[in-house]
């Protein structure tokens, strides 16, 4: 006999099946051009130390690589982390970028949704932003949001782990329920020093993640992408839950985001679909400026 509980866990081992094979069809958009017009520094570049010890499944010269070019451009200075988190590690960084870490070398090894970071890892990054750092930490569903939980949870953040869908605001034209749109229209994109940006020309009006999770921040935080009602998880309803939340911790700032794809250009599929700021008529690549932005203290 087919229970309801079977039918559920069984679409949720396909979502995630489906959603590992695209993972590793995507790759970096040889074609993308990140371009910044007016760059933010042009002296006195903040420091920004990027993860790769974790079995981060991104990388700066992978999928990452259009958003590690939009940084240069401008004007932080961008270091690759290849050891454990440490007082010493940190202390000339101003802010800390971790995108998908695993718990072991692959996504599919056992293993690979256990912590991805030690108790003792978690405590130096916690004390190094409330000392004044800024960490921009983002995660994929599982086994990357299992695998980050660890350090979510220290920071007060709960993550759901389990693939996000909204028919009434997803991307039409992907055919797919959890591509989603977040817009000043429908009134999903909050309005903060990060969608607004320092002027007009900076102001973000349109944002689409990509197959992400969703995640509720500590009190306090601003959800700046929000869920709506309609939106559901693969363990229940996402209402009142969002993909985009930014707080402030001590005298340091942190950024959470349950979906990777939004700050990365890639193409997926036999036909090298956009997936991510290169995608058309989306403000993504902008949304990551004014986070990063946020994050060095340029927005308050």
């Amino acid at each position: 006999m087919i229970t309801k509980f079977s039918r559920v866990l069984f679409g949720f081992l396909l979502l995630l099946l489906v959603g590992g094979t695209a993972h590793s069809q995507q790759s970096a958009d040889p074609l993308f051009k990140a371009t910044v017009d007016s760059p933010a520094f042009t002296r006195n570049f903040p420091r920004v130390l990027f993860d790769e010890a974790h079995y981060n499944s991104e990388s700066i010269n992978g999928r990452y690589k259009p958003f590690a070019d939009l940084l240069f451009r401008d004007g932080y200075h961008i270091v690759v982390n290849r050891k454990p988190f440490t007082k010493e590690s940190l202390k000339t960084f101003k802010i800390l970028v971790i995108v998908n870490p695993l718990g072991a070398e692959d996504s599919d090894d056992d293993g690979a949704d256990g912590p991805a970071f030690t108790a003792q890892e978690c405590d130096v990054v916690t004390d190094w932003i409330r000392g004044g750092g800024a960490l921009l930490l983002v995660a994929d569903p599982a086994p990357f949001a299992a695998a980050t939980e660890i350090l979510a949870t220290r920071l007060g953040v709960e993550l759901s782990k389990a693939y996000t869908t909204d028919p009434a605001n997803s991307d039409k034209g992907s055919n797919d329920a959890s591509v989603l749109v977040y817009s000043r229209e429908n009134q999903l994109l909050a309005t903060h020093a990060i969608t607004n940006g320092r002027n007009e020309t900076e102001r973000v009006d349109r944002v689409m993640t990509f197959m992400g999770h969703s995640l509720k921040g500590p009190a306090g935080s601003d959800g700046f992408l929000k869920l709506a009602d309609t939106a559901v998880d693969q363990t229940g309803s996402a209402a009142g839950r969002a993909q985009g939340v930014a707080f402030r911790l001590g005298r340091g700032r942190t950024v959470v985001l349950a979906d990777a794809a939004m700050l990365s250009a890639q193409v997926t599929g036999s036909d090298n679909r956009p997936f991510g700021m290169n995608t058309a008529d989306i403000d993504n690549q902008q949304l990551a400026l004014n986070i990063m932005h946020w994050l060095s203290g340029l927005l308050k």
